[in-house]
């Protein structure tokens, strides 16, 4: 641990590190030792992470084999730190895109394409229709052309699943089926995908 008195130098040693340590981010886990979110996954930048440790609100559980230096000390880069206090749960998803794609899948709410996806409100906003989680749907662009500003009955089209307002929990089971393209092995332990991991 750093004293504080060499704070600010190991503060301006990191700015001349070499920008390929950029590349290690640090999985972050709540108190209980669960990812403070699977999508995205809880990642920090490693100067974050050491930062925090720095500062005393995490502890580290795993590191890289590669080492920042200060002039008086070199440290190992954390892979893996769980924070000292407990952060609750956010009660309610925000009302995002990110957040509409991944309550539907990222999939189109017409036809299940997992193309190229746009948002479609279901009652148009000519007709009334509100941008809320219970009218706006993820939808392929060919579908969202074809619907149009029409209502569902006039285009003779159909949602595979009424929308609704996702609770935190149920996002986080959603999530866990979207693992990210890179995983560091230190991760696996406190990670609980339900989809085959890739080796």
């Amino acid at each position: 641990m750093l004293d504080k008195a060499h704070h600010a130098e190991f503060r301006t040693q990191f700015v001349r590190e070499p920008a390929n340590l950029r590349h290690h981010p640090a999985l972050v886990l709540n108190a209980d030792y669960r990812p403070l979110s699977y999508y995205p996954l809880s990642l920090w930048p490693w100067q974050e992470a050491i930062k925090a440790v720095f500062l005393e609100r995490v502890s580290i559980i795993a590191e890289y084999e590669e080492v920042v230096r200060s002039q008086r000390q070199a440290f190992k880069i954390p892979s893996v730190v769980v924070l000292k206090d407990y952060v609750r749960p956010q009660k309610r998803v925000a009302f995002t895109r990110f957040n509409l794609f991944l309550r539907d899948e990222f999939c189109c709410q017409y036809c299940g394409a997992k193309g190229e996806l746009t948002f479609d409100h279901v009652v148009p906003r000519s007709r009334g229709g509100i941008t809320s989680w219970e009218n706006v749907v993820a939808a392929c662009s060919p579908c969202n052309l074809r619907k149009a500003n029409r209502s569902l009955r006039h285009s003779g089209m159909s949602l595979r699943r009424k929308p609704r307002q996702p609770v935190p929990e149920e996002m986080h089971a959603i999530g866990r089926r979207f693992p990210p393209n890179h995983l560091h092995e230190s991760w696996m332990d406190f990670l609980y995908w339900d989809a085959e991991l890739e080796s």
